[in-house]
C-alpha cells in the first residue's frame, strides 16, 4: 500500500517558500546608471487611469495640446473623437470600457471656443472649464526637454487651501495628473514639474523642467489658462456646487466687442448732428449804411447785364 497522507513541510522548503516571496518586491537602487536596466514593480496598487480625448470640431491647437498631455500623462489612454451630437453621459460609457476612471474630455464649439471637461468617473465630482492662452511644446520651443514617461511633482498655489471649490478642484487635478508608482510605463525618475497657480480667478498651467539640484527650472510647455465656469455633484452632469460668478462667455465678449464697435460710428454721426444745429445761418452781421458809398465801377455794370 502506497502511503497518500499529506507530507511533512520542511525547513527547506520554508526557506522557498520565503523566498518565492521575496522575490516579487524590487528594491530600486537610490543611483541607477543610465545604460543598466531598470527593474520594475510587478505590482502597482494605485490603479488610476485617465482618458484624454475631445469632440469633432476642434481646431488644430486643441489637438496638439492634446497630444501633448498624452505623452506627459503615461498613464492616460486615447480614444476617437466623439460626435457633438451625442450626450455627455456616453463619455462614462466610454471610461468603462477603456477601464478608466479619470477623463479629461475637450469639447470644441463654433471652431474657436475650447471647453474642457475634468471628471472622476463614474459618481463625479466633474468640473468645466473655458480654455484661454493656449501654447503647445511646439509652438513654444522652449528649451526644457525630460524624460517620456518620467513622474512629474505637482505643485499647487497656497490660494488652493482658500476656498472650498479650490480644494475640490486640488484634490481632482491631484489624482488626473498624478501618475501612479511603478506604473508599467511610468519611468523612475522625477524630473519635471506641473505647476498649477490662481491669478485673476484662473487657473494657470505651466510645465519645468528640473535642471539641477538646486531647483532650477526651464520651462517646457505646454502652457494654457483654465477658467472654471461650474464645478458638477455628478460625473458630467448633476447638481451644481459652485458657479463662477466673474464669468463671462466668449459670445457675451464677442457681443460687447461689437457694439463698442457700433457705438463709435453712432458716436460719430451724432457729433455730426449737434455741429449742423449749432452752426448759425448768419456767420457775421453786416452793417446796410456800408452799402450807401459803394462806387458802381464797370464790373458792375457788366455784371447786371
Amino acid at each position: 500500500m502506497v502511503n497518500m497522507g499529506k507530507r511533512k513541510r520542511t525547513a527547506q522548503d520554508t526557506n522557498e517558500a520565503k523566498t518565492k516571496k521575496s522575490k516579487k518586491d524590487v528594491v530600486i537602487p537610490a543611483v541607477v546608471s543610465s545604460d543598466a536596466p531598470v527593474e520594475r514593480q510587478t505590482k502597482w496598487t494605485n490603479k488610476q487611469r485617465t482618458l484624454i480625448f475631445s469632440s469633432r470640431g476642434i481646431s488644430y491647437r486643441t489637438r496638439h495640446l492634446m497630444l501633448d498631455l498624452r505623452n506627459l500623462m503615461p498613464h492616460s489612454k486615447a480614444e476617437p473623437k466623439m460626435d457633438r451630437k451625442d450626450k455627455l453621459f456616453i463619455i462614462n460609457e466610454i471610461c468603462e470600457m477603456k477601464n478608466c476612471n479619470k477623463c479629461l474630455y475637450f469639447e470644441g464649439k463654433k471652431k474657436q471656443d475650447v471647453y474642457l471637461w475634468a471628471s472622476n468617473v463614474p459618481k463625479g465630482p466633474s468640473a468645466k472649464f473655458l480654455v484661454e492662452n493656449i501654447h503647445t511644446m511646439s509652438e513654444l520651443k522652449l528649451t526644457g526637454n525630460c524624460l517620456k514617461g518620467s513622474r512629474p511633482l505637482l505643485s499647487f498655489d497656497k490660494a488652493f487651501d482658500s476656498e472650498p471649490h479650490w480644494m475640490l478642484l486640488k484634490e481632482l487635478f491631484l489624482q488626473i495628473f498624478g501618475v501612479p508608482n511603478h506604473h508599467p510605463k511610468s519611468q523612475p525618475f522625477t524630473d519635471h514639474v506641473f505647476t498649477f497657480s490662481i491669478q485673476d480667478n484662473r487657473i494657470w498651467f505651466r510645465n519645468y523642467q528640473i535642471l539641477a539640484e538646486d531647483g532650477s527650472l526651464a520651462e517646457i510647455g505646454p502652457r494654457f489658462v483654465l477658467n472654471p465656469i461650474r464645478v458638477f455633484a455628478g460625473s458630467f452632469g448633476g447638481a451644481t456646487l459652485y458657479q463662477n460668478p466673474h464669468y463671462v462667455s466668449p459670445n457675451d465678449y464677442r457681443r460687447a466687442m461689437q457694439r463698442s464697435k457700433a457705438d463709435k460710428y453712432s458716436h460719430r454721426v451724432e457729433a455730426k448732428m449737434s455741429l449742423q444745429m449749432r452752426k448759425p445761418e448768419v456767420t457775421y452781421d453786416l452793417d446796410p449804411t456800408d452799402e450807401v458809398f459803394h462806387i458802381i465801377t464797370e464790373k458792375d455794370v457788366k455784371k447786371k447785364k
